[in-house]
């Protein structure tokens, strides 16, 4: 139907750039603890096997959800670039403050550019989009619960990094969380 490489392809492209823009980041002041961070990351990876592990059968998990038409699949690659996109263009707002974990990075700055005008966490909301995109085009039940342990696993370390920039950034956070949304944008 559709060559593996339009479902591998943006996800190529999100992890070339995330390890090309790691190099240039601010020295970290603080950081979340190791078993909150490890914690996080297996309930994500867990959610990532069970979407792109096509081989795990087991039982339910392996079965369709919806007919797996051509436009189907087309529109599921779509939601997959339109995510991947967002997230690049956080990453680039976000820069030199930007961490693969929850920290505050010396002389650290709110940003609300770009995504962050209308988004909290917008490299996480394009990371969810990206994840359903692929879920639709793989079609099958355990890409929707790895779906659900992704969004769960991103919304938990999204409330802890806002507990973390509320104590350091105080009411201009507050005021910022207020004008934008947590993983939908906001438009008011």
């Amino acid at each position: 139907m559709i060559s593996g490489w339009f479902f591998e392809a943006p996800w190529i492209v999100f992890v070339a750039y995330w390890i090309f823009a790691a190099r240039n980041t601010q020295r970290t002041e603080k950081k979340e603890s190791f078993g909150w961070r490890y914690g996080i990351m297996l309930v994500v990876v867990l959610g990532f096997v069970l979407i792109f592990y096509g081989d795990a059968d087991i039982g339910v998990l392996g079965h369709r959800v919806l007919h797996r038409g051509y436009y189907v699949v087309v529109a599921g690659i779509a939601l997959t670039w339109a995510g991947i996109a967002l997230a690049i263009w956080a990453r680039v707002h976000l820069g030199q403050y930007w961490s693969g974990r929850i920290t505050i990075k010396e002389d650290h700055k709110l940003i609300s550019t770009g995504p962050y005008a209308r988004l909290r966490h917008p490299i996480y909301s394009g990371l969810d989009l990206a994840v359903i995109g692929a879920a639709i085009s793989i079609d099958r039940w355990g890409s929707v619960v790895g779906v659900c342990l992704v969004i769960v696993g991103f919304s938990i370390k999204a409330k802890r990094e806002e507990a973390m920039l509320t104590a350091r950034f105080g009411e201009e956070f507050s005021e910022h969380a207020r004008r934008t949304g947590f993983l939908l944008p906001k438009f008011s």
